[in-house]
């Protein structure tokens, strides 16, 4: 497994510190992200999921808890929109440049409008795909805020 991704040169260029971890990606695991943080010993609400959605029919990004729904509802009022639906996972492939289960919030081909759940910051550190499936990235939330330019907002049910 290659730990250099895109996501990981977005960290790099920015001169932000992150500590790599790995585990053994399950292709069937029902929920990758609580796979994930079992798998790596973590809560599943310190490990992260990245999900790509549209709202108003343009993308955009939202991250949060791997053991919480994100509420579409509330993700479309955070970003001053109408509506918001999870985004088609090939459309998902796409517009980001990483595989399901090995999508970042950091690296993507576009850059898109972003939140991350307010619960990051009640952790020292938080765990974000990095960009490979088996692949996490452990990060400071505020570091991860200020690399994506994101603000917070509660998204989850």
């Amino acid at each position: 497994m290659s730990k250099t991704t895109p996501a990981t040169k977005a960290l790099s260029q920015a001169g932000r510190p992150f500590a790599l971890l790995t585990y053994d990606y399950d292709p069937n695991a029902e929920r990758v992200g609580l796979q994930a943080a079992e798998a790596l010993g973590r809560s599943p609400s310190q490990v992260f999921k990245t999900l790509m959605a549209e709202l108003d029919g343009k993308p955009v990004c939202a991250i949060l808890p791997s053991d919480e729904e994100a509420n579409m509802k509330k993700l479309a009022a955070a970003l001053s929109g109408k509506s918001a639906r999870m985004m088609k996972p090939t459309d998902a492939e796409r517009l980001t440049g990483y595989k399901v289960g090995g999508i970042s919030p950091l690296g993507q081909r576009k850059p898109v409008p972003t939140l991350l759940d307010e619960t990051a910051l009640l952790f020292e550190t938080i765990v974000v795909n990095g960009g490979q499936r088996g692949l996490q990235i452990e990060i400071a939330p505020a570091d991860l805020i200020a690399v994506l330019s994101c603000a917070t907002a509660d998204l989850t049910r």
